[in-house]
């Protein structure tokens, strides 16, 4: 008993927030009337059959085997009279539209179905009574009625009859949830579709998505049958087909759709929706407009059943998960199964067994269109809510992978660093080598043949000491190019010139030096320094020996991405270069310069001697 009388009071206090109830002072609501079935356009003669009837009047239920056709009905009501005030009378419905007459005058109208267009009032009605018409006690409203189109049933409301101002609230009220709202729900339905459909046409495999969209779609649709209330007759079949296919298809869609959110997944369940659906549309098309009241009453109500299931394993979800968010999805879904019942009951016009919730199915107020957006609603929060945690998950992918591709890129610039040390201390080790073995072989056989002559009193003094200068000089460029931290062709080469700038002075000859090659340029490797300090030598050696020279000038730079070594002195002409033949020391220099892969150019005129070494800058850099 206290749950009947809690659903009572939602329902009373749901009325009275819609408009439902004449609550305010002054509003007569209308209880009875008298009818007369007469298509007459104007009201029959009061001496006829008029019979009386409670309203409202369902003719379905009050005489379900009579053919609906165009009524008259005759409602008195007392007027106080007083200071003239401006009165009204509302219609909650009158879906085919009808004429409202006040005292034998005509004094509105609500379009009716002609043949050209076909109406289907979902809106309530307001229409004034001229305070002229009004008298002073009893008065006496006509309304007829028109006939409804042929498969549908005829209704007529309990009218409420007062003052304009307060009629006009409740007209509000009850015209802003039965056509603002549904206005409002189809266009959001539509945009929302557009959408989300964009979101699975980028990702096909989230079907969950692309289930929602197809339901906000099918759903803006049907929603659209409390918008278009005047439809061209030549398309109102066309129109009702649209309408119940889009009703079923959201049924269908929204149950695969709950069905896929619970974890199940059944081909065979869905396969059999779909044939289902189509059941429907194809019973129409076959057999035409005769076929829509059974569709109605049959078909549609078998979406009944196939609703439950969505409850159903929403609760299953329910239990299984035990969550806030598992929850939300079979409440709303529960309470769309309770609208769509409410709705099948106004439709076909059933009696419920409680007298309360007759008065309330008695308002005809359709709510399975509020229930319906209720659903979708949670879904779209649900399906929100799981795309925000897979974004926040990708998130947390990309991060992981972003720190593991960092820690990565740090091993391998570590190893980088590792391999390009090994490798440089590896190039420096064969250098040395090299070096080592050219010395051996050079340096150290000179000293050896050297030893054996004194050794047998063959080489005198001053020849002894020559032999040793050179071979010091010798040892100290193997010893500036063997140093690890000297790549730098510029020391090198400075500290060789210094060593030669006394000698030079001593033997009277003045040394000029240019340098002029950019910092890069000058990492030079071991071996291809010692070879060029070593034609710089030998060039120098000659100019001592053989040039007579007063001044000698060394220049050094980079011509064309070749490494030019230039010696020029200002002596004889001669350097030691005859016409036949360059000298061993032009050959050794011709053959360093070769190691290279570059040459050597020796001129020799009145005015001096020039030596020029050109070899490859690539080739000779570390």
């Amino acid at each position: 008993m206290v749950r009947v009388a809690a659903w009572r009071c939602f329902f009373l206090a749901l009325a009275c927030a819609l408009g439902g109830v004449a609550a305010a002072a002054g509003v007569v609501e209308a209880p009875a009337a008298r009818m007369l079935a007469d298509a007459s356009p104007t009201p029959p003669d009061a001496r006829l059959a008029w019979q009386p009837v409670t309203l409202p009047d369902l003719w379905r239920k009050a005489r379900p085997h009579a053919v609906p056709q165009a009524t008259w009905y005759r409602i008195s009501f007392e007027h106080p009279g007083g200071e003239p005030q401006a009165w009204a009378v509302l219609f909650p419905y009158l879906y085919d539209g009808g004429q409202v007459w006040l005292n034998g005058a005509l004094v509105g109208g609500i379009p009716e179905n002609t043949p050209q267009a076909h109406v289907r009032w979902a809106r309530p009605h307001l229409v004034a009574l001229p305070p002229a018409l009004l008298r002073a006690g009893g008065n006496e409203l006509l309304v007829r009625a028109a006939q409804p189109p042929e498969g549908s049933s005829l209704r007529f409301p309990r009218l409420r009859i007062g003052p304009l101002a307060e009629l006009s609230e409740q007209y509000d009220t009850r015209f802003f949830w039965v056509s603002v709202t549904p206005q409002i729900t189809s266009t959001v339905c539509l945009l929302l579709s557009l959408s989300v459909l964009t979101i699975w046409w980028r990702r096909r495999s989230e079907v969950k998505y692309g289930l929602f969209g197809v339901a906000l779609a099918l759903w803006g649709v049907r929603t659209l049958t409390f918008v278009v209330e005047v439809v061209p007759m030549d398309a109102w079949y066309l129109w009702r087909l649209v309408l119940h296919a889009s009703t079923g298809g959201f049924i269908v869609v929204m149950t695969m759709l709950a069905w896929r959110l619970a974890g199940i997944r059944k081909p065979w369940f869905e396969r059999a929706l779909f044939g289902y659906w189509l059941l429907g549309p194809l019973w129409m098309l076959a057999q035409g407009p005769a076929a829509e009241p059974l569709v109605n009453r049959f078909w549609v109500g078998g979406f009944l059943p196939i609703g439950a299931t969505i409850v159903g394993v929403s609760a299953w979800s329910l239990v299984r998960r035990r969550t806030l968010e598992s929850a939300a999805l079979p409440a709303t879904m529960a309470i769309a199964a309770l609208a769509g019942m409410h709705d099948y009951m106004i439709r076909w016009e059933l009696e419920p067994p409680i007298a309360w919730l007759t008065e309330w199915t008695a308002e005809r107020f359709q709510l399975l269109h509020l229930g319906a957006s209720l659903v979708l609603l949670a879904m779209g929060a649900l399906l929100t809510r799981r795309f925000i945690a897979a974004l926040h998950s990708l998130e947390d992918v990309n991060q992981t992978l972003e720190a593991r591709v960092a820690e990565r890129e740090q091993q391998l610039a570590a190893n980088y660093m590792r391999m390009f040390a090994l490798e440089r201390e590896n190039v420096a080790a064969q250098e040395r080598q090299r070096i080592m073995r050219d010395m051996h072989d050079g340096l150290g056989s000179r000293l050896f043949v050297s030893l054996s002559r004194v050794e047998r009193g063959a080489m005198p003094p001053e020849e002894v000491a020559s032999m040793l200068r050179d071979c010091i000089s010798e040892m100290r460029l193997a010893l500036d190019t063997l140093a690890p931290q000297e790549q730098d062709f510029r020391s090198t080469l400075g500290n060789f010139l210094f060593r030669w700038r006394s000698q030079l002075l001593a033997c009277g000859i003045r040394p000029r030096w240019e340098i002029a090659v950019p910092d890069e340029a000058l990492q030079l490797s071991p071996h291809a320094s010692l070879q060029l300090l070593r034609m710089a030598q030998e060039a120098l050696t000659n100019v001592v020996k053989h040039a007579g020279a007063s001044e000698v000038q060394v220049r050094l730079r980079v011509v064309d991405g070749q490494l030019e070594l230039e010696v020029r002195d200002n002596g004889i002409g001669a350097a030691g270069v005859s016409p036949d033949s360059y000298g061993r020391g032009i050959v050794n220099m011709r053959a360093r310069a070769g190691q290279l892969g570059g040459h050597v150019d020796v001129h020799g005129g009145s005015g001096g001697t020039r030596v020029k070494v050109q070899v490859p800058l690539q080739a000779v850099c570390a």
